[in-house]
């Protein structure tokens, strides 16, 4: 029997909260047969084929392997246990964190108290290829009020394990709500030119942004003109001068991801990476807190570097919108390494 490969088409389309039918299709993705003749076949590989990311069941399982991991992650304070089911962004994030606190409390967490995601609900994304990837919307027992938790599971290929790459905390009327296609919800292609802004230029508009202010797509808000403006403020605080240096961070696991919203827009997880310098006046050192402590380089003598992880859920409205056209829905940082001098 002749077997033809089909090989999937340059530029692949994108599928990072609210939520990226058998068996993850792991093994009938690998190659759907189509009888031809009697004479040969031709295999229809899984990467051609419009695919969900798994099964509700699925899905279920994954976020309570995620779940017990970051709960043994947390009890011990060991960035090991949940390692294998934490990626991108929030890995990062969560990483240097246990790292920093297993240096300062090596016992463990003595004020564990295990995390619960309940009343999921799951919004599965078809699409081709790798990387696969559905989001979790959760109730929480950490959450304030009436919030949900998204959660952003990736997966690479059929032999890895769901890892959740991002995280993002909105209030349940924030959350929006998502187009589907034959029951399925739709992802974003990276550069679409259907969006106000693709997805693929948000981090670098974002980047620029927080740089110099101009007017952009960005719309007013506590992730856009505020934080700009806390930022300034900081940088004119007497006997400490500290500078921002942001860095779009859009590769590999960091790579945005979107949702179609049935408005005719997309919620797109993105990540941005920011270094915070600060040099205290002559005859004062900059003060740090525990954990950035326990993360240093170098000695502090008057200056300081922190290396921050952030990542924000924004709601991009269609094209068209050039101004306001982007609102910055959540934001989630975390410091991953500082450097003293």
């Amino acid at each position: 029997m002749r077997r033809l490969r089909l090989r999937r088409a340059p530029g692949r389309p994108l599928e990072r909260l609210s939520s990226r039918p058998t068996r993850f299709l792991a093994a009938a993705a690998a190659a759907t047969v189509l009888s031809l003749t009697a004479s040969g076949c031709v295999t229809v590989h899984g990467e051609l084929a419009l695919l969900p990311p798994a099964t509700k069941a699925e899905a279920a399982q994954a976020l309570a392997d995620f779940t017990t991991a970051y709960n043994k992650a947390d009890k011990a304070y060991d960035p090991a246990l949940d390692a294998g089911r934490v990626t991108g962004p929030l890995g990062e994030v969560n990483q240097a964190g246990l790292r920093a606190r297993s240096i300062n409390t090596p016992g463990g967490n003595p004020d564990h108290k295990p995390l619960q995601l309940t009343d999921a609900r799951f919004v599965l994304p078809r699409k081709a290829g790798w990387p696969r990837w559905f989001v979790a919307d959760t109730a929480s027992n950490r959450a304030s009020g009436d919030q949900r938790w998204l959660l952003v599971f990736l997966r690479n290929g059929p032999e890895q394990l769901w890892e959740v790459a991002y995280l993002t905390i909105l209030p349940r009327g924030d959350v929006p709500e998502f187009a589907e296609e034959e029951g399925y919800a739709v992802p974003v292609a990276a550069d679409t030119d259907a969006l106000a802004v693709a997805p693929e230029d948000l981090g670098k508009e974002y980047v620029a942004y927080l740089k110099d202010g101009r007017p952009g797509p960005f719309a007013p808000g506590v992730h856009t003109t505020e934080w700009r403006a806390q930022r300034q403020k900081a940088a004119k605080r007497p006997g400490m001068a500290t500078q921002y240096i942001d860095r779009v961070t859009d590769q590999g696991d960091f790579a945005p991801l979107g949702l179609r919203t049935r408005d005719g827009g997309a919620l797109v997880f993105f990540a941005t990476r920011y270094f915070e310098r600060q040099t205290a006046a002559k005859g004062y050192r900059p003060k740090v807190g525990a954990d950035t402590k326990a993360l240093l380089t170098g000695e502090i003598k008057n200056t300081v570097t922190r290396e921050w992880v952030s990542s924000q859920a924004v709601l991009v409205k269609p094209a068209g919108t050039n101004r306001n056209g982007v609102v910055v829905a959540s934001r989630l940082q975390g410091v991953v390494g500082a450097e003293g001098s």
